[in-house]
Parts: structure tokens; sequence; C-alpha cells
């Protein structure tokens, strides 16, 4: 780590770049590249997992959701620690290392796995080095994610008329990496190799950790640990505290590579009731943890009105849940639909299944400007939905975004395949959905909660996001095929598979957002006058 930053920022003067501080570039390229890397590994990932290693579909789906569950669960951990010991800036450089490692580890191939009489034989070598990868990626997300988020909202005063427009700038960073990321690394992978799709992922992860050595000196100390004197504090021997932070990350390193691992274990807890596989027992106890803790601080020290609010909370991070539930297909399910059942060719080129998961990204960046527009004119007419109410109808369009693909699935074209502009228009409805749920649930999470428990309830809003990882897994094995040595996919059959599992989401989406609907009035209530 590099030496300690001056520890009064308020001497300094923020040096400006465009009317904004020198630090948000700093953040907006670290994190443009660390979402490059996320999401041009993820684009592939379980593509990856059914055709290289000869995965079932269940298990591929297993796997993806005990990574998605453990990687949205970790900032948690990763945010408290920083939060109250290690600093931010520490934090991002120590994730940062981590996904270096990680994302350059998941480019050995190893050698394609066989069918030998019926039974699949694997490169078990090459797995355990990509369990290993998957558990520095996860570990790396944790320290990073929370805290180069964090540090931006620390780089303005209080009030400071600009912090909008800086936090809309850093969020474009992310849909940046996250659109290019999906177009390279998928196409790299799929054309040349998987080793070069998840290589050019960490790749830009290197870039990512570069850039953030590089302007260090532009976070003008907003970044560092509360107590630097209880960090240097040694407390075993020659180790201080802040080494045994990195020797207890160390640790859990080796604890979430045997979760991943065992990520189709059953546990039979409770058998025929309670059978969890061991990552959804590990967030179980996370959750029981952190939400009872909520309330009981709710309810031992919150005024009723602030109790109110804080239900309110609660409800918006359900909403979220179920929301990422359905969008969450987008790398499961929709990818396997798209690279099995889909003609590919739209402008002339030929799309694979893992470049089309960039229009969540681009739709993202081309609706957030006119969202940004809209809301405030609504405000002038008195015509802004309620916050709750904006998340009913966020449900509601990705309920609708399956019944698009209900109707490509049942009206395929004349070679039996499904129609490429019937996914595109999935996508544009599902992020409608994204723009009217996600940003406002989280400026709901900063308003409503008890100031002195914001962080915590942000742990909350991550924790439903996590569970949404393993409950959108749980959806796609409904459409799961099992094709036999030596046959070849039955499309029309594929067509059914998928039909049911995106006509059982598109009930969940409408009957979720109608249900908030009804329930609006009272969350209203509870949010005692906030907008």
């Amino acid at each position: 780590m590099s030496p300690e930053m001056p520890a009064d920022p308020a001497a300094l003067r923020p040096e400006q770049f465009l009317g904004h501080p020198k630090g948000l570039y700093i953040c907006f390229f670290t994190e443009m590249w660390e979402r490059f890397s996320f999401y041009g590994m993820k684009a592939l990932l379980l593509l990856y997992l059914v055709k290289y290693h000869l995965f079932s579909d269940d298990y591929g789906y297993n796997l993806i959701g005990a990574y998605g569950g453990l990687v949205y669960a970790m900032p948690v951990i990763g945010g408290l620690i920083a939060d109250r010991w290690l600093g931010m800036r520490k934090a991002v450089v120590f994730g940062g290392i981590l996904l270096v490692l990680g994302h350059l580890g998941m480019a050995i191939e190893g050698n394609q796995a066989t069918l030998v009489d019926g039974v699949v034989v694997r490169d078990t070598a090459a797995l355990q080095v990509f369990y290993f990868s998957l558990s520095l990626i996860i570990m790396g997300v944790g320290f990073l994610k929370p805290n180069i988020s964090t540090i931006v909202g620390k780089l303005y005063p209080e009030n400071d008329p600009r912090r909008d427009s800086g936090f809309s700038i850093f969020y474009a960073g992310i849909n940046i990496g996250a659109t290019v990321s999906s177009l390279f690394c998928g196409w790299l992978g799929e054309t040349y190799g998987w080793g070069w799709g998840f290589g050019a992922a960490g790749i830009g992860m290197i870039a990512g950790l570069a850039n953030f050595l590089y302007g260090q000196k532009h976070l003008m100390g907003h970044a560092e640990p509360r107590d630097p004197e209880k960090l240097r504090q040694r407390l075993f021997g020659p180790l201080s505290r802040e080494h045994l932070i990195y020797l207890g990350a160390l640790a859990g390193l080796f604890v979430v590579w045997l979760l991943i691992q065992a990520h189709s274990l059953i546990l039979h807890v409770v058998p025929g009731f309670f059978e969890p596989t061991p990552v959804v027992l590990a967030m179980h106890l996370v959750s029981v943890c952190l939400f009872g803790g909520i309330l009981w601080f709710m309810f031992k020290h919150c005024s009723k009105v602030e109790r109110d609010q804080m239900f309110a909370v609660l409800c918006f991070i359900a909403f979220c849940l179920v929301f990422f539930t359905l969008y969450e297909q987008t790398y499961g399910s929709w990818v396997l639909f798209s690279d099995r059942a889909m003609n590919h060719q739209a402008f002339g080129l030929e799309w694979t299944a893992s470049q089309l998961t960039f229009l969540g990204a681009f739709f993202i960046l081309v609706l957030a400007p006119i969202f940004a527009w809209l809301w405030p004119r609504l405000e002038e007419r008195g015509w802004n939905p309620s916050k709750p109410a904006k998340s009913a109808y966020g449900l509601i369009f990705a309920g609708l975004s399956f019944l698009v693909l209900v109707w490509s699935a049942r009206n395929p074209q004349a070679n039996g395949l499904t129609n490429i502009w019937w996914f595109v228009l999935a996508y544009f409805v599902l992020e409608i959905g994204e723009m009217l749920l996600s940003p406002i649930g989280l400026s709901a999470v900063t308003q409503l909660s008890v100031p002195r428990v914001v962080g915590l309830m942000m742990g909350g809003w991550f924790l439903g996001t996590s569970y949404s990882e393993i409950l959108a897994a749980e959806l796609g094995k409904l459409s799961s095929i099992e094709i036999p040595e030596g046959a070849v996919l039955d499309v029309a059959e594929a067509l059914s598979k998928y039909d049911d599992l995106f006509v059982f989401s598109a009930w969940i989406g409408i009957g979720s957002g109608v249900f908030v609907l009804l329930m609006t009035p009272l969350i209203r209530r509870w949010m005692h006058g906030v907008r």
C-alpha cells in the first residue's frame, strides 16, 4: 500500500476538471475497468461451464447462482471493514489486486472436458484453478465495490449541488465498461478461445488498478482510515491490525473456495423441508444476523416515524430482490436461450450469445439521460409517481419483458429459431423496468434510513441482490435441457421449456408489480412525506 495521505483533507484545495474534483475521474475509470473485467467474465461464464467443462445445465446454474450470491454478499463485510478500520483507499487497492489475480487465473483453461462411455472426464487441476480464481474475484469485489462508490460521495462537501451529476458521471463509467466488455470479451472468448476472453477481462482490471494507484493523490485524503494509529497498532508480535485484516481476508478466501466447490452439494438440515447448499446456508446465517440487528435497532432506538421509514426501506429491498431475480436471468436462461434457439444475424453481423449481454448496459446508457430529464418535468406538473409506484411499474415492465420472449418462442422463424429483434426488444423493456426501480430504490435507502445505520441498510440492499442471484439460478433450472451423448438439440422442445419458464417469470413480475401498487398507499404513509 502507498504511504498515508494527508490527514486534513479540508486544508487541501481539491483540483478540478470540467467542474468536478479530479478524484471523480479516477474513480470513474477505476470502476469502468473493474466493471469491464467483471461483466466481460460474467458474459462468458455459463457458456464456458456448459460448453467447455461440460457441466449440466443444472450444475451450471448452481455455480453461477453460488458465485453471484457470494459476490454481492461480500461487500457487506468489505464495506464494514473499510469503514471501521482499513479506510476506503486501502480497501480498493487490496480488492483490485485480488481481482487482477482472479481474472488472470480465469484465463487458464486446462483441457477440454470429454465424454468417455457416457461419463464426463474433466481436467480437475484446471477446475481447481478456476474455482480459486472465482474466489479471488468474489473477495476482490467485496473490498472494492462498496468503497469506490463511497469515495465518490466523500469528494463533495455536504449539500454540494454537483453531487448528483457527479454520481451520474460515475455510473456512466459502470455502464460503459459493461457495454464494451460484453462485446469485446464475449467475441474473443467464443471466437478465439475462452482464455482469450477471460484474459482480456484481466487486462482490463490491471488498467483499472493502475489508474487508481496513479491517481490516489487526487482523492485528497478523503479515503483514508478513520484511525490510522489504531490500524498500525501491533496485536500479534510484529503483526499490526492492518496485517491481520489482510491475513484474515486471505483465510476467508479459502472458505469461499470451499463454498464455491460445493455449489451443488445439498445439506439435509431438515430432510424434505430445509435442504440448502452450503452457500445458501451461509447467506441465511448472515441474513439472520444482519436483519435481526436491523429489527432490534428499529424497535430499540427508533421513534415511530423512524421505524415506519425503516419498514419502508425493507420494502424497497424486497422489491429489489424480486426485480433482480428476474433481471439476473439475462446472464443465465437468457444466455442459453439466445445461444441455442435464436438466429444471431443483425446488421450483417453474426452476434454471439455472450456478446448480446451488452444490451442491458447499452440501454441503460440510452435511457438514463431520458429519465433524468423526465422526472423533473413530471414533478413540475404534479404527475411524478411516488417511489413505491415507480418500483411497482418497474416490476411490471420486468414481467412484460418476459412476455416478449414468450411471443418470440411461440412464433419462431422458418428455420425454427427465434428472431433476434424480439430479444433486443425484451432487453429494452427490461431496462425501462430497471430505470424505474433500481436508482429509485437506492435513493430511498439513503433518504429513509436513520443516518447512523445507512451503511447497514445498504448492506441489506446488497444482500437482497445476492439472494436474487440464487433465486434467478433456481428459476433458470426450470428450463434445463439435457442432451444425450451423440444427440442433437431438439429446438422445438427447447423452445417449449423456455416458454414455460418465461411465462412463470412474467407472472412473478406482473403479479408482484400489481401487489406493490396495492401496497403503495400504506408504504407512502410509512415514508411520512419523503418524496
